[in-house]
């Protein structure tokens, strides 16, 4: 039995996609990180149909990007701005839903609100504030102050004055300074693609169509978006004739989240490049300090926030959190507690300190590797050791690396790749919508939902089997009558004018 190909092509992408985007932002709007106030009963009907709509969407949605990434492999490649123009599309459902699969957008106005009222950012959480917003904020953030850097604070401080006691209109504006940070994003990939001998394509698929881009930076509005924007552009500046502004915008990144920092060793050794006469790397590195140290005093003066985000960034880290280093920390002190053994309260504390060794031996890998060569790639590969071997992570924190792996790894690295999309995908379905934990209750619920989007997938591939096979079996349409005749195949004077068949 012949093999039946269905065909893929990007418009096919683009509806499923968008039916993928729009489930989920309907689900969302009863299941979604809500205002306290306006939150459903777990229990209730409206609240089932809505999270098993998410999942029917994140099935759609995530099989709409894969496909994708096959029609840019294929001859008929869609060009970087059918890509931007898919992006937007599947974007525009998510941009007037509540906030989706985290509750941050709720800390972060609360934070600014802080700022506004002159209360130490760095010391106290948001439960000093007081309010209704402070009820917005989880119960694990309340008394946890915050890691975030003066540039995000201050513009944090200015959405809180604009917003006032309006939530809706602070959240709108939260996810509006995310989009800008998507934008720069999306501006900055395909020409660090270019520079760092990548497919611009293939970069802007997997770096910002992403599943996790959409979900996270799109509908969670998180200021990951904001971080990656100027992390981008001050690298494109960098590998351009400004390494002066690629240091300041890279360090206005860092004063964002406090990773981003690593992308000065990046435009030092892309600085160190352009310099002549000795010891250019030296001389590269101190400049880049200067201009970091610079443009921090000038943006925390701006901010009056303070320096206290520096002894801030060991915030304690969730108790719950599922890093690799805090699982493993759990399920050994577990094993400790079972032998009687009273260490078991070192366990988890154990395990950052060698994830955080290991995160060291790695960043000092790959840019001992690729450091020479390929600086924006060794970059990338240290984010994702960050987001992956630290104490914390969440969906969005893949993205570090991811953005920056997408347009500067190796034509060759196929494999590296194929793993970020799934795990991107794998990734886009481990939380809930609301951002808490799950019960039983509503993880049965999930899986229904996931298993809706497969059967609907497995009947659209059907349909589309079946069409394909009809039209291979469907008889030819006889050929021109003015140009021959389709009996015999004999040429036809056209200027014999009697009827077809006649012989008079």
């Amino acid at each position: 039995m012949p093999v039946i190909r269905v065909p893929v092509n990007t418009r096919r992408c683009q509806l499923l996609g968008l039916t993928g985007s729009a489930a989920l932002a309907a689900g969302g709007v009863a299941v979604g990180a809500v205002p306290v106030r306006e939150a459903l009963a777990p229990q209730s009907g409206a609240a089932a149909i809505g999270l098993a709509a998410v999942y029917f969407g994140l099935v759609l949605l995530i099989a709409a990007w894969a496909l994708l990434g096959r029609t840019i492999r294929g001859p008929e490649a869609p060009s970087p701005r059918t890509l931007l123009l898919t992006l937007a599309l599947w974007a525009a459902p998510l941009l007037i839903t509540p906030p989706l699969f985290s509750r941050d957008v709720y800390s972060y106005l609360a934070q600014g609100a802080m700022v506004e009222a002159q209360i130490d950012v760095y010391t106290h959480g948001p439960s000093r504030l007081g309010g209704p917003l402070t009820a917005e904020v989880a119960p694990i953030w309340q008394h946890t102050p915050t890691p975030y850097g003066p540039v995000f604070l201050g513009c944090a401080a200015a959405i809180a004055e604009f917003a006032r006691s309006e939530l809706s209109a602070g959240i709108l504006a939260m996810r509006a300074v995310a989009l800008l940070g998507v934008a720069l994003m999306v501006l900055c990939l395909p020409v660090l693609a270019r520079h760092c001998g990548a497919d611009p394509r293939t970069a802007l698929w997997l770096g910002a169509v992403n599943p996790l881009v959409l979900l996270h930076l799109v509908g969670g509005a998180h200021n990951d978006a904001v971080m990656l924007g100027l992390l981008g552009a001050g690298l494109v500046a960098a590998l351009g004739r400004w390494p002066v502004l690629g240091a300041v915008l890279v360090t206005l990144a860092a004063l964002v989240k406090a990773p981003a920092a690593l992308g000065l060793l990046a435009v030092a050794l892309l600085w160190a490049r352009r310099l002549d006469g000795g010891f250019p790397r030296l001389r590269a590195a101190l400049a880049t300090l200067g201009t970091a140290a610079a443009t921090t005093a000038a943006a925390t003066a701006l901010a009056g926030t303070g320096y206290g985000w520096i002894a801030a960034l060991d915030t304690p880290v969730s108790p719950q959190n599922w890093s690799l280093t805090s699982s493993l920390g759990r399920m050994t002190g577990a094993v400790l507690r079972g032998l009687g053994s009273g260490l078991d309260e070192f366990a988890v504390p154990a395990w950052h300190l060698l994830g955080l060794a290991a995160t060291a031996l790695a960043v000092l890998a790959f840019w001992k590797r690729h450091h020479l060569r390929r600086p924006v790639y060794a970059l990338g590969l240290s984010l994702a050791a960050v987001a992956i071997l630290g104490p914390a992570i969440r969906p969005w924190y893949v993205l570090w690396g991811l953005f920056l792996i997408a347009a500067a790894a190796p034509s060759g690295s196929v494999r590296l790749r194929r793993a970020s999309a799934v795990l991107s995908g794998a990734l886009a379905l481990a939380v809930m919508p609301s951002g808490f934990a799950p019960d039983d209750n509503q993880l049965l619920i999930a899986v229904g939902g996931s298993t809706l989007g497969v059967v609907a997938l497995w009947c659209a591939y059907k349909l589309t089997v079946r069409a394909s096979r009809a039209a291979d079996k469907a008889p030819r349409p006889p050929r021109d009558s003015s140009t021959g005749d389709s009996s015999t195949g004999a040429r036809r004077d056209p200027r014999d004018t009697r009827p077809l068949g006649s012989t008079a």
